[in-house]
């Protein structure tokens, strides 16, 4: 039973529809600029551009976002740092890419060296463990922009995919099975939120600010076992937002929210007031990467769910 509606993402100030709404506004003006080599469409988890009729090039540009600001807070800067490749990576993955470098853009309103220091090499450790290199990036001091004592960490990464392995959702079916991979808690989103439920009050960093969980090895794992025909990166949106990007028209998702056991995090966010539709609206609820899967194939991983006619 859903319980009746609480405190929301929107009312710490941001709202996913916006978001939505700026992709439909902006459309037309990317659109204009493409050629016969952009491949796919837009809102992806990543952009694709082809080299030459076989190969793929896949990027991704995205932030941590406001977790910076707890992870400052509870000295986890480096795991912030982490948060950002893994990120960017794991949206890379979702074509079935693999990861080729990672470039990366900081800034504050003065730079402190150290909290730099802390972040990059938090990325470096992701993009050593991918074999991700990272070639660069941006380091700008902005006052006036950004507030005092505060940073930001952006990130964009490249990858290649030959096109006879691209993994596009094309080929989902009704009756094909949904695995879920479970996430190290919240991962990079939904922070806001968290922010106004935390208030002044000490960071858990355990609780609130695991970097996110980098998916590379599952998913190849997951690859060697069985035909992988979508792969949603659970972010911003949820589960049932981020599988909508990669399933046909006429398809959607059935998910059985009981098949898995939650990290406590999110008990800690429905104690304070966010109601179970908005922790599935908003957050992963402790799965980070879904593949669907043909049911005949099901490999022994976690099953949550099937794809249904919508």
């Amino acid at each position: 039973m859903l319980t009746e509606k609480g405190i929301t993402y929107e009312d710490a100030g941001v709202s996913l529809r916006t978001a939505a709404d700026v992709v439909e506004r902006l459309r037309g003006a990317l659109e204009s600029t493409h050629s016969a080599a952009v491949a796919g469409g837009i809102g992806g988890f990543a952009a694709l551009y082809a080299l030459d009729d076989g190969t793929l090039l896949a990027a991704s540009t995205d932030s941590v976002g406001s977790k910076l600001m707890l992870a400052r807070r509870a000295g986890r800067l480096r795991w912030a740092g982490e948060d950002l490749a893994a990120h960017c990576i794991n949206d890379v993955l979702t074509t079935g890419a693999r990861p080729l470098f990672l470039l990366d853009y900081v800034a504050a309103a003065t730079i402190d060296v150290e909290q730099v220091a802390e972040l990059v090499e938090g990325a470096a450790a992701v993009c050593r463990r991918a074999g991700c290199a990272l070639v660069g990036g941006e380091t700008a001091e902005l006052p006036g922009i950004y507030r005092d004592e505060e940073i930001d960490f952006a990130g964009t990464c490249v990858g290649i995919v030959e096109r006879a392995g691209l993994v596009d959702g094309s080929r989902v079916e009704a009756g094909d099975v949904v695995v879920g991979l479970p996430s190290s808690g919240l991962h990079a989103n939904g922070f806001t939120l968290v922010r106004r439920l935390l208030g002044d009050d000490d960071v858990d960093p355990d609780l609130l600010l695991p970097p996110t969980r980098l998916y590379l090895d599952a998913v190849e794992r997951l690859r060697e076992q069985t035909d992988v025909r979508a792969l949603a990166h659970v972010t911003g949106g949820g589960i049932l937002g981020n599988l909508s990007r990669v399933l046909p028209a006429g398809l959607a998702a059935e998910i059985d929210w009981d098949a898995w056991e939650r990290p406590p995090v999110y008990g800690w966010l429905a104690e304070r007031g966010v109601d179970e539709n908005e922790l599935r609206r908003v957050f992963n609820c402790g799965i980070g990467m879904c593949a669907v899967v043909p049911a005949a194939a099901r490999p022994g991983t976690q099953g949550i769910g099937r794809i249904v006619q919508a």
